[in-house]
């Protein structure tokens, strides 16, 4: 008989004594709920963990490094939002994309340009400057604008021009170093960029600006890419919760029996479940503690990561002010509330535990009910392709592929019972194996369901990446396979293009050249009619060597003209007719400023009908609808001519596309480049694949840590039946193939619901977006394989503790 549980007046000082029958004992003043109730249960449970000697703080040491690791990815992801504001909101208070009406010239403008290139397959951002005054404008991370002939760079390109491998670049960039660019001038650390004014900057071939900080907004996400940001969200956020969730149980075992110990000295139960909650939370406060400094030191690797072209500095990585207090409140609150649940099966009594009184089927239609209201949400998506990024849609898609994934976890619980109560027979091993998931399966499914979902999630998210990066492989593979580069830039004479299609011809490695100079012509306005409306064609100018290049030219001498067979019904060109050589844009943002005036030109009645070689493909990107020699056309009397100009090149040459950009920087810094060489989407998919796949194995390994504890954790509450069988001489490569067992079917049938899942789940993502269903099977095979991997991880790491127990007086009772 417990001495707290004694009959009334047997106890001293109780008793019927001679100052008369025994007093009452006093009625407690503690409630027996309420919040001073739950404060004092979880600071005794609080004060259990921080010192319940070394066993207890190996115990919580493990809750909070599984919760650090947890809460540090939770914060990386809320940071995504302000990373990205603070990223676009450089880019913005940097440029000036030309405004409305350009202002006139004075001491505060300057003339403004882009002169962007490639390197080596890297994007370089490139502006040229010339200042009307003393006091032109100056983008943020620039004191005072370069002279003429120098040039300002950021630090990373700084280091590529002083490397071996930037001896081409610093070719084509001509320009002085006069000084580096500030961090407040750069979207990241590791943009390659460039402020230079060279010693001429014709009116042509910039815009005048008296200002910068463009009141811009960045391009909303196509579909696609929508579609890939949320799925990798919900990817990564899905198995991290699951992880918080099984790291507040690690040490559940050793918690209930000294939670039995409690219920022998008086404690009832729901206290003890109290005092166990107040456990889990010491040990979740201590993660989130450790978790903000494990962020902290992650995000300084900020710099040396890009992800999508995207890379900032270590200060943009901070979470918004709502989801840092939302972090700090539900991770504690959530492991209380994990503990609270996990207590619901279990009776704490004063000589033992005894665990789901009796043993109840799980139910499955709930099970069932979680991923079949997700795909009811996602099938609708499917069938109302393409998808469309709205409000609405975007709840659906995470919403319907988070229950999805939580069906998952859902269904391995009741999956793992059925099976393991239908196995019966087979080796001895086996048999343990079995047998010990018959009585109690629920640790081990417990961390093999992060791994269900982080596979899970894997397989979607890279079936969606593949699907849309070999859309991409293959555009590009069409559109490039020959080797060619074009070129455009202003274009004020034909002369001019002589001279390019020269410097070019000259250059190591290119092949063939071919150069018109292109403009838009219009029909005459007519009196009352809108401007704007107006028929449109092309013209292309060009030698008689140059225009065979493009039609099927018989005869040709200078002044001729050629009708091609690509014109429209409404085209304004045919022999004679009249046309406007500086009609009125159809544009409106490049409208000018009050109307246009005509600028007559007859065609000839001598013009020639000719047929295009490739019509749509010449050296520019559009069809013409007139051929025209130097001598019929004037260049001049165009508004603003293109010189279009396409070099083909041998690739055995060696970085012959460099060579080419480089002469073309010295023709006019400001030509723009249009090729097929290098697929940018490519690179960008590639790094987040990556980056998604490094993090499913930091996941995966993170699990399988958590399955070695729970094991262990198995093996210290089954030592005294170790010590038997040890006793009795069972070898221990018979408990240690049980252990492989035990822990190798759980994984095996999570990943082959995990495999299921994704596939569906990838499919309707794929469907969503027209594009055909492609599958990852390298990284399907890869995931498969980890698992495995981690399934001999646990059984190695195990078989330290296992020897430990197996010794003959592990049976000695004290």
């Amino acid at each position: 008989m417990s001495p707290l549980r004694s009959r009334p007046g047997t106890e001293r000082g109780h008793a019927g004594t001679e100052d008369g029958p025994a007093a009452r004992p006093a009625p407690t003043t503690l409630p027996r709920t309420g919040p001073a109730t739950w404060a004092r249960d979880l600071a005794m449970g609080m004060r259990f963990a921080a010192g319940g000697g070394r066993e207890g703080w190996i115990r919580t040491a493990l809750t909070a490094a599984g919760v650090a690791l947890g809460v540090s990815v939770l914060l990386l992801g809320a940071s995504v939002p302000s990373l990205l504001e603070s990223w676009h909101g450089r880019e913005q208070a940097r440029e000036n994309l030309g405004q409305e009406h350009d202002p006139r010239p004075a001491d505060d403008t300057m003339l403004y340009t882009s002169a962007d290139t490639t390197f080596h397959g890297a994007q370089i951002r490139g502006r040229l400057v010339r200042p009307d005054g003393a006091h032109p404008p100056v983008p943020p991370g620039v004191d005072r604008l370069p002279d003429p002939g120098r040039m300002l760079v950021s630090p990373a390109l700084a280091r590529l021009l002083d490397s071996p491998d930037g001896a081409l670049l610093r070719d084509r960039l001509h320009y002085e170093v006069a000084g580096h660019i500030g961090d407040e001038g750069l979207r990241g650390p590791k943009e390659l960029t460039y402020l230079a004014q060279p010693a001429a900057l014709h009116e042509a071939d910039g815009y005048r600006i008296d200002h910068f900080g463009k009141s811009w907004q960045p391009p909303p996400l196509r579909a696609p890419v929508a579609l890939l940001v949320i799925m990798s969200c919900v990817a990564l956020m899905m198995p991290v919760v699951v992880f918080i969730g099984t790291s507040v149980r690690f040490g559940n075992e050793r918690r209930e029996r000294r939670l039995a110990a409690l219920r022998l000295v008086g404690a009832d139960v729901p206290t003890t479940r109290r005092i166990a909650s107040g456990e889990s939370l010491f040990g979740s406060l201590l993660g989130l503690a450790a978790g903000a400094l494990l962020f902290l030191g992650a995000r300084q690797l900020a710099s040396v990561i890009t992800l999508w072209d995207v890379n900032v500095f270590p200060s943009d990585v901070s979470p918004g002010p709502l989801a840092t207090p939302l972090i700090v409140l539900l991770v504690p609150i959530a492991s209380v509330l994990v503990t609270l649940f996990a207590q619901r099966g279990v009776t704490v009594e004063p000589l033992g535990v005894v665990r789901d009184r009796p043993a109840v089927r799980r139910r499955l239609w709930w099970r069932v009910a979680l991923p079949a209201v997700g795909a009811l949400l996602l099938l609708p998506l499917a069938r109302d392709r393409p998808w469309t990024d709205t409000p609405l849609n975007t709840v659906r898609l995470a919403a319907g592929a988070m229950l999805l994934l939580l069906g998952v976890t859902a269904l391995l619980p009741w999956l793992v019972d059925a099976v393991v109560r239908r196995l019966h027979g087979g080796p001895v091993t086996w048999q343990l194996a079995t047998r010990r998931l018959q009585l109690s399966s629920g640790s081990a499914t417990r961390a093999v369901s992060g791994i269900t979902v982080a596979v899970a999630g894997a397989i979607a998210v890279h079936m969606l990446m593949t699907g849309m990066q070999t859309g991409y492989a293959q555009a590009y593979a069409r559109s490039g396979k020959l080797p060619q580069i074009g070129l455009w830039g202003g274009g004020s004479s034909w002369p001019q293009t002589e001279r390019a299609l020269t410097a070019l011809r000259a250059t190591p490695g290119v092949t063939a050249v071919r150069g018109t100079v292109d403009a838009n012509i219009g029909g005459l306005p007519v009196a009352g009619g809108d401007p704007d409306r107006t028929s449109m064609a092309t013209v292309a100018i060009g030698s008689c060597a140059e225009l065979r290049r493009l039609a099927r030219i018989g005869s040709c001498r200078d002044g001729d003209t050629f009708v091609t067979d690509a014109r429209e019904k409404d085209s304004p060109v045919a022999p004679g007719a009249t046309v406007d050589l500086n009609p009125a844009s159809s544009h409106p943002a490049l409208s000018q400023e009050g109307p246009t005036t005509p600028r007559p030109w007859t065609v000839p009645r001598t013009a020639r009908a000719t047929r295009l070689l490739a019509p749509g493909h010449g050296p520019g990107l559009f069809s013409y609808d007139l051929l025209a020699t130097p001598s019929a056309l004037d260049t001049a009397k165009l508004p603003s001519p293109d010189m279009e100009l396409k070099v083909d090149f041998d690739r055995g040459t060696k970085d012959a596309v460099e060579h080419i950009r480089n002469t073309a920087a010295r023709i006019d810094p400001t030509m723009n480049e249009f090729s097929t060489l290098h697929n940018p989407h490519d690179a960008q998919y590639s790094s987040v694949r990556d980056g998604l796949f490094t993090a499913a194995i930091v996941t995966l390994l993170l699990i399988g840590a958590g399955l070695i504890i729970s094991t262990v954790e198995q093996l210290q509450e089954r030592r005294r039946l170790l010590s038997a069988l040890d006793a009795f001489g069972t070898r221990r490569a018979t408990l240690a193939w049980s252990i492989l067992w035990q822990t190798a079917l759980p994984v095996t049938l999570g990943l082959g619901l995990a495999l299921g899942c994704g596939l569906t789940l990838g499919t309707l993502l794929l469907t969503m977006i027209d594009n055909p269903v492609t599958v990852d099977w390298p990284v399907v095979a890869a995931m498969t394989g980890i698992g495995a991997g981690v399934i001999l991880f646990v059984t190695v790491l195990s078989l330290p503790a296992l020897w430990r127990l197996m010794r003959p007086d592990g049976l000695r009772t004290e």
